[in-house]
């Protein structure tokens, strides 16, 4: 059995660049933690890509549906497949893949709930010998997408490690990141964690979501990656085969600096403000006035950085 992703649109051109994006990047890379392409059809009439089939569907109906069967374990298991999945995009592959629009509904779950990445109509190639790709339009989904994306500054694959993060908070929370039906101080689902995470004191954070004891120190583990993860400014954010070991337990997480703290991004004198341009280096130089900081050895290790405007 396979899955048949037909494409529409509005336009014939907006219809070819996702389905090139598609097969450009999907089409050439294999991994266990991404969906699998196996075949396409590029008619006159017809523009479709042919998939594995993923059994279970979507994340997405797991944490915000009816149905909730899945287990803390499990879903620690789905995030760390899902993490190795991007890190391969990041990492691993001849040409560095940016997805741009990680979230819920585009991790596939196989039979045994084995995490996928799927659907790269958004993803671009980035050649490591190149400094920037020129983007022409936005990418990503609101709530998701890191703030730079939505910016004229320049971005980098850690774009995707944001959107992780966003993701992350999702599963553990296995809600919405933003609930207006809750009490206000549980509204927006990272600040929460945020607030606890200062005062070390999990414990209502924990009862609310129907996290046991047991379970505690991985929570509190994946929590702190998750606020890693959406740090503001992207050079804050680690790798993803850093935040693959922080949620494996394999290194040591520092205590996470509050991204949510107004900063100002300055744009360099020679970035264009009329398209985005995405940077692939491994952290970002092109941020202007910024200078690290108490970066701990543990943090200079894994490529963290805490950065101050001057």
């Amino acid at each position: 059995m396979v899955a048949v992703k037909v494409l529409h649109g509005d336009s014939d051109k907006r219809i070819e660049e996702q389905f090139m994006a598609e097969v450009s990047t999907i089409g050439r890379v294999h991994h266990v933690n991404l969906v699998r392409l196996y075949g396409f059809c590029f008619d006159l009439n017809l523009r479709a890509l042919v998939y594995e089939y993923m059994v279970n569907g979507s994340l997405d109906k797991f944490l915000f549906g009816e149905d909730k069967k899945l287990g803390f374990q499990q879903l620690q298991a789905i995030a760390i497949g899902t993490a190795k999945g991007i890190a391969y995009l990041h990492e691993e592959c001849q040409q560095r893949i940016i997805h741009y629009d990680i979230k819920p509904g585009n991790i596939l779950l196989d039979a045994n709930f084995l995490p996928k990445v799927a659907d790269f109509g958004l993803a671009k190639l980035c050649n490591r010998e190149k400094t920037h790709v020129t983007m022409t339009r936005g990418r990503g989904t609101p709530g998701y997408a890191a703030p730079e994306l939505w910016m004229p500054y320049p971005i980098t694959h850690k774009c995707d490690v944001y959107s992780f993060g966003m993701l992350l908070f999702e599963i553990i929370g296995k809600r919405r990141n933003l609930d207006t039906n809750l009490p206000e101080s549980q509204e927006w689902f990272p600040r929460w964690v945020w607030k606890n995470t200062e005062t070390e004191n999990h414990v209502e954070l924990m009862m609310v979501c129907g996290i046991e004891d047991m379970d505690r120190d991985t929570a509190e583990r994946m929590m702190k990656t998750a606020l890693w993860c959406i740090q503001y400014r992207p050079e804050s954010r680690p790798l993803m085969s850093i935040v693959v070991k922080m949620l494996e337990g394999g290194v040591e997480i520092p205590a996470p600096s509050n991204p949510f703290e107004a900063s100002s991004m300055e744009p360099n004198s020679n970035t264009s403000t009329s398209t985005d341009t995405s940077s692939c280096s491994e952290s970002s130089s092109l941020l202007a006035s910024s200078a690290s900081i108490h970066a701990t050895p543990v943090m200079k290790k894994y490529e963290i950085e805490m950065v101050t405007i001057s």
